[in-house]
């Protein structure tokens, strides 16, 4: 059954003390239909998964844990699970440098990078192939890839509109995109005649990184679009990626981390149970509305039953039990008492204390693989600023890590400068 954004937020503005029951209900639905021995709690050693641990085992203590040993992540990570008893590790079969090398480096957000790669690709396989063109989607891989990112659509199904092989093949320059296909109307037509015919998502994908989805449900594709009237989904911005020499992408996390997951799953039958949190991303907001916390019909069954929570309810459970973390993340602190004002059991004995934006840590703000850049384009993100701070060997990667002849680092400098953005080193 599907849910609306008003259930998630009506979730999300309840208590800590609903919420964690709510979350313990969620758990004891998931373990009564696989059973303790059916299911583990994903444990990244992370202040998300410590306080997930923390429930179900307050509930289920002999509940079995996971860790991905990953070699790019916070050491002190690894020396933190190993303070917990139960818990099985495993390991990438390759390690950060040869995913770059291979598929390219982790930056901006999986949905970009994801959608940039593909529709590269996609552009190269056609290139190479201009005298074999068909209308068969099954002819070229990563087709969808390249409709995503540039609106063509999945499927020619109009014979009287001409081929979008030929319309790629046509107007593409190395990285994808031209002018003409930027100012096309006759492609925008197209488009927006196939998504309102529902012909698949390819073509709101295409329409995104141009700048052409719209908020009118009669013609939500159109070329010139003003700002004011442009979908929140627009990628535009992005589109730059196009034309770079070396790739990005978003499949770090599938080799080091779903991969090996995945294999525990297979191996020993358990489903997980995870920290996500709605809040944390728009693709996560999207897969509970679609799942909501328990997903029994996926693939791989798993359990978010954390999905409502936000960044301040993790942090008052932290406070509130004196639950230990992770040294990466220092303190747990409000914002007053790093000014030297009242502290937290003052707060709350008022009666007044407000989670909101409240409370923060001294340490790290995020953990997990210290290169990884997804969201560092960010207004205020330091991690790498932070990384050459704390751990000048590990922050070295950015000087190791290679695609295509440009180091990590070369690829930001690239990015800020054609992207005009500011990820900071």
């Amino acid at each position: 059954m599907k849910h609306t954004i008003q259930e998630l937020q009506e979730l999300q503005a309840l208590p800590l003390d609903l919420k964690i029951r709510l979350t313990q209900q969620r758990i004891r639905e998931w373990v009564n239909h696989y059973g303790e021995n059916g299911v583990y709690v994903s444990f990244s050693g992370g202040k998300d998964s410590t306080v997930l641990l923390d429930i179900v085992r307050n509930l289920y203590p002999n509940v079995k844990a996971m860790f991905v040993d990953i070699p790019t992540q916070y050491p002190e990570l690894r020396d933190f699970v190993a303070t917990y008893d139960n818990v099985d590790v495993v390991y990438p079969k390759i390690g950060f440098v040869e995913v770059c090398e291979k598929y390219g480096f982790p930056l901006i957000s999986k949905e970009v990078s994801e959608s940039v790669q593909g529709a590269r690709k996609y552009l190269t396989s056609i290139l190479n192939a201009q005298n074999a063109l068909t209308d068969r989607q099954t002819d070229r891989p990563y087709r969808y890839c390249f409709d995503r990112v540039n609106g063509i659509g999945k499927y020619q199904k109009k014979e009287s509109t001409p081929s979008i092989d030929q319309i790629a093949l046509n107007t593409a320059s190395r990285g994808g995109t031209t002018t003409s296909i930027e100012n096309s109307e006759e492609l925008a037509n197209i488009l927006n005649d196939r998504m309102i015919r529902r012909e698949g998502s390819a073509n709101q994908r295409l329409a995104n990184l141009l700048g052409w989805r719209t908020k009118s449900q009669t013609e939500p594709i159109k070329v010139n679009t003003p700002d004011e009237d442009r979908s929140i989904f627009s990628l535009e911005k992005y589109k730059f990626f196009l034309e770079c020499p070396f790739e990005i992408s978003n499949k770090c996390c599938s080799v080091m981390k779903k991969d090996p997951a995945h294999k525990y799953h297979k191996e020993t039958g358990r489903v997980p149970i995870t920290a996500q949190m709605a809040s944390e991303s728009r693709l996560r907001t999207q897969k509970w509305l679609q799942n909501s916390c328990n997903g029994f019909d996926l693939k791989i069954p798993t359990s978010n039953p954390m999905s409502f929570w936000t960044e301040q309810d993790v942090l008052l459970y932290i406070r509130t039990n004196d639950l230990p973390i992770c040294s990466v993340y220092g303190e747990v602190i409000t914002d007053d008492e790093e000014n030297g004002q009242m502290d937290l059991a003052e707060w709350t004995g008022l009666g007044i204390f407000d989670i909101q934006k409240t409370l923060h840590c001294t340490g790290c703000q995020r953990t997990g693989c210290v290169c990884c850049g997804f969201g560092a384009h960010i207004s205020g993100d330091t991690r790498f600023v932070d990384l050459h701070e704390t751990h000048p060997q590990m922050y070295r990667l950015l000087d190791i890590a290679t695609n295509n002849g440009y180091t990590m680092r070369e690829a930001i400098d690239w990015i800020n400068k054609h992207g005009n953005l500011n990820i900071k080193y």
